[in-house]
């Protein structure tokens, strides 16, 4: 079968990666890509949220699977439009997408579905918002409503922190759009986790945990960024909170929605906060997660594509899911200045030799290829990727091997893992 894979960051060449170990893959496009892609698939310069480009691409080359990678295509409906031109696309619909394009959308879902979440006040007005913030003080969560490549939450540690915020959101429009509306919602103590399954709609098979590090400095310092790092699996998650999680989580939105009509295909992240009360959710997200998804698919055993397909198809019962039990651990080199005004074009040394690390993996996120010299070319630049016994062994392989990598203004957390190596 050929694949089409929409996207450019470090979350695509993973998923490259893993397609391109089935036997059933012949032929793997991705568009736009990056340098790390271009050694395993065809790139094809067209832009992930162009999508009459890219339903003419997939027609013309009789593409038998497209995977959608980013969140933006899905939110403007690009599974729709595929599957009314009789192509297969791996990813929900877009009136389901609105679980992450929204979090409106996805607050009044959790209400509904009678899912644990944090209180939460909905605001349209940046007066009205202040307000309640002055009434209320913090800690406190504010989210912008819509899209906001993963840096749309702030935690303000004081009051005029949290004013400064709603201005940026609201007022200045940092994010565009996607400030026309804010959520200010109790902020949660516990510890993250991230939980992703399959589903075809009605049967959901749970991937392996993960748990990402947002903030750009070690010990959580800094502000949010798309994820510093992650690894797999969650030791939080044990055996009964993931079956809690399935039963209380998942279930009760794939079910709901499709009582509605709703039929959700694809992947669901949940982002989790896990509480002495258990699983609280904090957001959904509509894809593979950037980089948890890094740090779990080295572990899958199973055939990516047939499981792809089989979401598309509506025959994940029929499909055995087998994961590897070491665990897995990626951490992000990021560009200087990331995740505000970053540097680019600075030329990336030293990958052959991590390359060679045993159980390594490098995925490129933002790089391009440029008269033979292999240049940053985004804010999370690299996801040195590595398997390992345990988590500390992951560890210390993939730390090895960012010693070998060098450009200009690199940075990257030292902590990733040490949570779960303390537990």
């Amino acid at each position: 079968m050929k694949v089409l894979v929409i996207g450019s960051g470090g979350r695509e060449h993973a998923i490259v990666w893993k397609l391109s170990q089935s036997k059933k893959v012949k032929k793997i496009f991705c568009a736009p890509g990056n340098s790390g892609i271009k050694e395993i698939a065809e790139l094809v310069d067209v832009k992930p949220d162009d999508v009459p480009r890219l339903l003419d691409f997939a027609k013309n080359n009789k593409i038998d699977l497209t995977v959608v990678g980013p969140e933006a295509p899905l939110v403007k409906g690009i599974v729709d439009i595929f599957n009314e031109n009789g192509l297969k696309a791996f990813g929900p619909f877009k009136d389901v997408a609105m679980l992450e394009g929204s979090k409106v959308f996805s607050k009044n879902v959790m209400e509904k579905f009678g899912l644990a979440t944090a209180d939460f006040k909905i605001f349209d007005n940046p007066n009205d918002a202040k307000k309640y913030l002055n009434e209320i003080g913090v800690p406190i969560v504010i989210k912008a409503d819509g899209l906001a490549a993963g840096k749309g939450v702030i935690i303000p540690k004081t009051i005029e922190e949290g004013l400064k915020a709603i201005d940026s959101i609201m007022v200045e429009r940092i994010f565009g759009d996607s400030g026309n509306k804010i959520i200010l919602e109790d902020c949660l103590e516990g510890e993250e986790a991230s939980m992703l399954v399959f589903t075809d709609g009605k049967t959901i098979v749970p991937l392996e945990s993960s748990q990402d590090h947002k903030r750009i400095f070690d010990k959580d310092k800094g502000p949010n960024t798309g994820g510093m790092g992650a690894y797999s699996p969650a030791p939080v998650v044990t055996k009964d909170m993931l079956e809690e999680i399935i039963k209380n989580v998942f279930r009760p939105v794939v079910d709901g929605l499709k009582k509605e009509g709703k039929v959700y295909k694809g992947v669901l992240y949940a982002g989790l906060m896990i509480t002495k009360n258990g699983p609280v959710v904090l957001e959904f997200n509509v894809r593979f997660g950037d980089p948890e998804t890094q740090a779990i698919l080295p572990r899958l055993r199973s055939d990516l594509a047939d499981i792809m397909m089989a979401c598309v198809d509506g025959t994940l019962d029929k499909i055995d899911v087998k994961w590897d039990e070491s665990p897995c651990i990626s951490v992000v080199c990021a560009s200087k200045g990331y995740p505000d005004e970053y540097e680019k074009n600075k030329e990336i040394f030293g990958l052959e030799e991590a390359k060679k690390i045993k159980d390594v993996i490098v995925f490129h996120a933002g790089t391009k290829n440029e008269n033979g010299k292999i240049l940053t070319n985004g804010g999370r630049v690299l996801g040195v990727t590595s398997l390992g016994k345990d988590i500390r062994s992951a560890k210390l392989n993939a730390y090895k091997a960012i010693e070998h990598l060098k450009f200009e203004g690199m940075q990257y957390r030292k902590d990733i893992g040490n949570r779960a190596i303390k537990r």
